[in-house]
């Protein structure tokens, strides 16, 4: 885990990390449809899991710029990028209707990306521990899909004041609209780091990246 240090006087949103951090402390949240038809019939097509592929394309997106790797030190005040951000995903047990967190690696290597998630996810199948674990992965982002609903809207609600960073993102089943396959996508970033055009654009890069991860024929 490796990471710089910003320097708040010269950090480009200054003016908002200083409203938004001590001021106004709040999150900005955002439900939006993307278009995944191509990734569906690709995932078909090919064998491979659409839940793996989409998993690989957000955290692909969330490692494209620094806003999206930011994160907060609350034992110094630091403000700090990471150099990688990982999905935290999860496993859910029909016969205790729980789920069991997955610190899975990013790597910018589709296959690999792929192997380590898949390996990852039949492992947490073995337990029905919680096993949440942040404090020995704060550069790890909430990556969770809801597969039962495919939802219009959705809330990530946290402690007022609480200076969390790194994203929040949930996914739902996908359903066809005029011929297409929708998804909901939900992203939740703290304010102080984010508005709502850097939230936005988390669901132009997803459709972006589809596009470019299809055409590439894998990743």
């Amino acid at each position: 885990m490796n990471y710089k240090v910003i320097d708040k006087e010269t950090y480009y949103r200054k003016g908002v990390f200083r409203h938004f951090s001590e001021d106004c402390k709040c999150s900005v949240s955002m439900t939006a449809g993307i278009d995944v038809t191509k990734l569906a019939e690709y995932s078909k097509k090919t064998g491979t899991k659409f839940y793996i592929n989409f998993l690989y394309i957000l955290s692909r997106v969330l490692n494209s710029r620094e806003d999206y790797r930011m994160g907060y030190l609350w034992q110094t005040g630091e403000l700090i990028c990471y150099d990688v951000i990982n999905p935290t995903q999860y496993v859910f047990h029909e016969d205790t209707e729980t789920c069991t967190p997955v610190y899975t690696r990013y790597f910018e290597d589709y296959e690999k990306f792929y192997g380590g998630a898949l390996r990852d996810v039949e492992e947490a199948k073995k337990t029905r521990e919680y096993g949440l674990d942040a404090e020995n992965h704060p550069n790890w982002f909430d990556a969770s899909f809801i597969p039962w609903i495919s939802y219009d809207s959705l809330n990530i609600e946290l402690p007022d004041g609480y200076l969390y960073f790194a994203p929040i993102v949930n996914w739902g089943k996908y359903r066809e609209e005029n011929g297409r396959l929708v998804m909901p996508v939900s992203v939740r970033l703290n304010h102080a780091i984010a508005d709502g055009y850097l939230v936005a654009n988390v669901f132009r890069l997803l459709e972006r990246e589809i596009e470019s991860f299809v055409s590439a024929g894998r990743g």
